[in-house]
């Protein structure tokens, strides 16, 4: 039976736009008295992987994704107009002036209200990532199974 008040995110984009949208639908519809499920997925996930997590015991392609993909909310590029660092510089600076919080203090905001953050177990197996990489904000660690449990419960599921 479907919750009208329940909606699930699917967070498959590491970009910093489009993490930015996920978290404001999440936290809007939180303060809406939702509930709120935020599933990460593939390169989504890397944002809630410490920034310093190592790559201890990788094999070298599992290694060379983790250097290539940066994690943590500060190094997100733009999906559009990134110019090597630069728009996603100029997004964050903007965001300031306006008062936006950045990615960080939307994650904890989030789970202040809270937003269950799932990490996807197939993706951290395929990236390599272990559970101990992990912000202390997640939630738990699930997979898929547990990602269909809360669309199938949810009036509405968006894929970020």
């Amino acid at each position: 039976m479907k919750d009208k008040n329940a909606v699930t995110l699917i967070l498959f984009s590491g970009d910093l736009d489009k993490m930015l949208a996920g978290f404001i639908i999440a936290t809007g519809a939180a303060a809406s008295g939702m509930q709120v499920n935020m599933f990460f997925t593939f390169w989504g996930l890397k944002l809630l992987q410490k920034v310093n997590a190592r790559t201890k015991g990788l094999n070298w392609m599992r290694k060379m994704f983790g250097f290539m993909v940066k994690s943590g909310p500060s190094k997100r590029p733009l999906s559009k107009l990134n110019m090597m660092g630069l728009g996603a510089t100029m997004m964050r600076q903007i965001m300031k002036k306006s008062n936006m919080p950045d990615l960080k203090t939307m994650i904890n905001m989030a789970r202040q209200m809270g937003v269950k953050l799932t990490a996807c177990s197939t993706s951290m197996g395929v990236l390599g990532i272990k559970k101990e990489s992990l912000i202390p904000e997640v939630t738990n660690v699930a997979g898929v199974a547990s990602f269909l449990s809360d669309a199938n419960k949810s009036s509405f599921t968006l894929f970020i």
